[in-house]
């Protein structure tokens, strides 16, 4: 789990030195040429105090879309099928902070061999398997815009529930080096049990598995998203524009927030880590220190999408703010006379949904 995980000392060594080194000045060089981390890992540890808030924020925002979708929405949609597992996903890679935000605090690891393992393969889970459906929305939206005669053949439930099968599963396999790599071991010198994706005695084959889950991230959870949003919205945009439908692009619109938010968020520290991975052992320790620093913050900020997103869900969509009105005025009566709620039945929200796709916007 390197990218929930913080990078201590001891991932400074050299494998023909057997020799323990700690130092309190996170400045210092270590002999032989091994750095301290003791600044970086100050900094994770001040800032994943901010992942138990992160945490509650997007349970409570993704809680309340899926109790919107539940009791206003047709759940047999295309849209809110894809919606409904976006938001699994991001409650899934969310349920990593609180362990990964205790791991920083006390420096060391008090879960287990077994959770160890979870945690880091829920993450990856969450992470992937996120991209892929913001991927496979505005795909969707491309078929439902550009080809709307005969989009409606192709956009149906099974549709959704096979793309959602194959996003699981293409996600789940993506995963199985992290689940092989991660483990919980305890450190000579310190006796400390860290839980960490790259243990000390990595062998060839950890070497290669870490190799292709990089590369693996960055061109299918990265590159190749982000080639297929960018085509599909062009191509949604010349729709748009040609034909002058405002309806069609405002069904576009929250989607396209979501991703754009999601890729500002996330190819910082992409872009970090592949420059982190290139040519790290010929950098000076103060070199190392400073992109030390840019990978945590840079890491810090790819969190901010999965629990700001309930807001662009909420202030986005007007259908959305219309349900949310109304679940406050059922549950505060007092709030009717302040809050304006337009009624809109489940009834005709299904007589609509055969007309044209529904959207929370």
């Amino acid at each position: 789990m390197e990218s929930t995980t913080p990078n201590y000392i001891y991932d400074n060594y050299d494998t023909n030195d057997s020799t323990t080194y700690v130092y309190d000045d996170p400045d210092d060089e270590l002999p032989g040429g091994l750095c301290s981390s003791d600044g970086e890992n100050l900094l994770g540890a001040q800032l994943s105090t901010i992942y138990y808030f992160m945490f509650l924020f997007s349970l409570f925002g993704n809680g309340l879309v899926l109790v919107i979708i539940h009791r206003f929405e047709k759940l047999t949609t295309v849209t809110n099928i894809l919606l409904l597992n976006l938001v699994v996903s991001s409650l899934m890679f969310m349920s990593s902070l609180p362990f990964v935000g205790v791991y920083k605090q006390l420096s060391y690891w008090i879960f287990g061999e077994v959770m160890c393992k979870i945690v880091g393969s829920v993450y990856y889970l969450g992470l992937y398997s996120s991209v892929l459906f913001l991927t496979l929305l505005t795909f969707d939206r491309h078929l439902s815009v550009v080809y709307s005669l005969h989009a409606s053949q192709v956009r149906n439930q099974r549709y959704a529930l096979l793309s959602c099968a194959v996003v699981w599963l293409v996600s789940g396999l993506a995963c199985i080096p992290q689940m092989i790599l991660h483990k919980s071991f305890t450190h000579n010198s310190s006796n400390k049990t860290l839980c960490q994706e790259y243990p000390l005695n990595t062998t060839s084959v950890d070497d290669k598995l870490r190799a292709s889950g990089f590369y693996l991230q960055l061109f299918l959870f990265l590159l190749f998203p982000l080639i297929v949003i960018v085509y599909c919205y062009v191509r949604i945009a010349i729709t748009v524009i040609s034909s002058k439908i405002v309806t069609k692009f405002k069904t576009v619109r929250l989607i396209f927030v979501i991703v754009l938010l999601f890729f500002i968020c996330w190819t910082p520290f992409n872009i970090v880590e592949l420059i982190h991975d290139d040519d790290d052992d010929y950098l000076s320790c103060d070199e190392k220190k400073k992109r030390g620093y840019a990978r945590e913050v840079t890491h810090d900020i790819a969190y901010i999408y999965f629990w700001i997103s309930p807001i662009f869900y909420t202030f986005v969509g007007k259908k959305f703010q219309s349900y949310f009105r109304q679940l406050l005025v059922k549950r505060f009566p007092g709030l009717k006379k302040h809050i304006s709620v337009s009624q809109v039945s489940r009834t005709n929200m299904s007589t609509k949904s055969t007309q044209k796709s529904i959207e929370l916007s």
